[in-house]
């Protein structure tokens, strides 16, 4: 377990259509604003994945895991999460080993298995055994990581006699398993490095871990929130963010809305009906603390479980040159108390 948390963002690079503005400005911008925020201290940056969304939700989080590779020298990189069904593990593999080695060993993945049946049904992946391919896919992928001769046949894949060149620095990348269920809790354990969810499954996960035979004190965790931010003045920060915020929640709900029959969630409370901006204040879904406020609220993070990284969100078209704003004071506030 670690013991010590550290801070980071995911970024989604989203163009929301009431506040569009042209694709390579928004790009830049946010690699601008990722390079600030590892110049601040903040050590990881986390591209999630999705695909026909309409404002852009990123799709292709390798390409610009390579980019940001480029452009920072510190700071971790990763998914959070990569939908692995929608991936050839050989294909994987590789870009994951170029990418550990533009960024100098700074990649760390995470993977889940996605829950809109729209996706799997782009890329001619069946919904139903998600699950089971990326089990299988995990298991290929480290081999081929560890520098293995893979042949592999099943339902999901048939490979014959594939490896990789160039391998990872140090022949493995971190890989962590991402979901709410019971079943992503399972994979964690038999097959990840650590956990990527809410500190709600620490305990369950931790549990299985020890059904495994494994050490409960491998346990690893690291935790996002996506309604979560500082400012001296939590109103005024609500009257800047607040629309930004109910347009992001809203996109997910409606997502999630749309695949309700086949989600695997056993928290059904993930599922938000639309909501007003007074609506979505009151219901209580979104922290906008005082940085001593937010220093009690990591601590007691802390003491449920030994969260290793906490990551928050940056909202879906918020302009970021005066988001920068709030990362600045979370970084000089609130980082301090927990740097060792």
């Amino acid at each position: 377990m670690n013991s010590r948390i550290t801070f980071g963002y995911l970024c989604d690079f989203r163009n929301p259509p009431p506040w569009h503005r042209p694709w390579a400005d928004l790009y830049a911008e946010m690699l601008d604003f990722i390079v600030h925020a590892e110049a601040l201290g903040f050590e990881g940056i986390w591209l999630p994945e999705h695909h026909m969304s309409d404002d852009g939700y990123l799709p292709s989080p390798m390409t610009m895991l390579a980019a940001i590779a480029a452009r920072t020298k510190r700071v971790k990189i990763g998914t959070a999460v990569a939908l692995a069904p929608l991936y050839h593990p050989v294909r994987f593999a590789e870009d994951c080993a170029v990418i550990d080695i533009l960024s100098n060993g700074r990649l760390e993945m995470a993977i889940g298995v996605g829950y809109r049946k729209r996706e799997t049904d782009a890329f001619s992946t069946p919904f139903r055994t998600r699950g089971s391919r990326t089990d299988e896919f995990i298991q290929i992928v480290r081999r081929l990581w560890a520098g293995e001769t893979v042949t592999h046949e099943s339902e999901h894949f048939s490979i014959r006699s594939a490896s990789i060149m160039p391998l990872p620095l140090t022949g493995h990348i971190p890989l962590y398993i991402g979901g709410f269920s019971q079943r992503a809790l399972q994979r964690a354990a038999e097959y990840g490095d650590g956990y990527h969810g809410k500190i709600e499954g620490w305990d369950s996960y931790v549990e299985k871990l020890r059904a495994l035979g494994k050490d409960p004190a491998s346990a690893r965790i690291r935790e996002h929130h996506l309604n979560f931010f500082v400012a001296h003045d939590p109103e005024k920060a609500w009257e800047e963010l607040g629309p930004y915020l109910l347009y992001g929640s809203m996109a997910y709900s409606k997502w999630l809305n749309e695949e309700t029959m086949n989600y695997d969630v056993d928290n059904l409370d993930l599922i938000i009906q639309p909501m007003t901006l007074e609506e979505f204040k009151a219901s209580g879904r979104v922290e906008i603390l005082t940085p001593s406020q937010a220093i009690a609220y990591v601590e007691d993070m802390l003491a449920r479980a030994p969260v290793e990284h906490f990551m928050m969100f940056v909202p879906p078209g918020v302009p970021l040159a005066r988001f920068r704003e709030y990362a600045e004071l979370f970084a000089s506030e609130v980082m301090p108390a927990f740097q060792n």
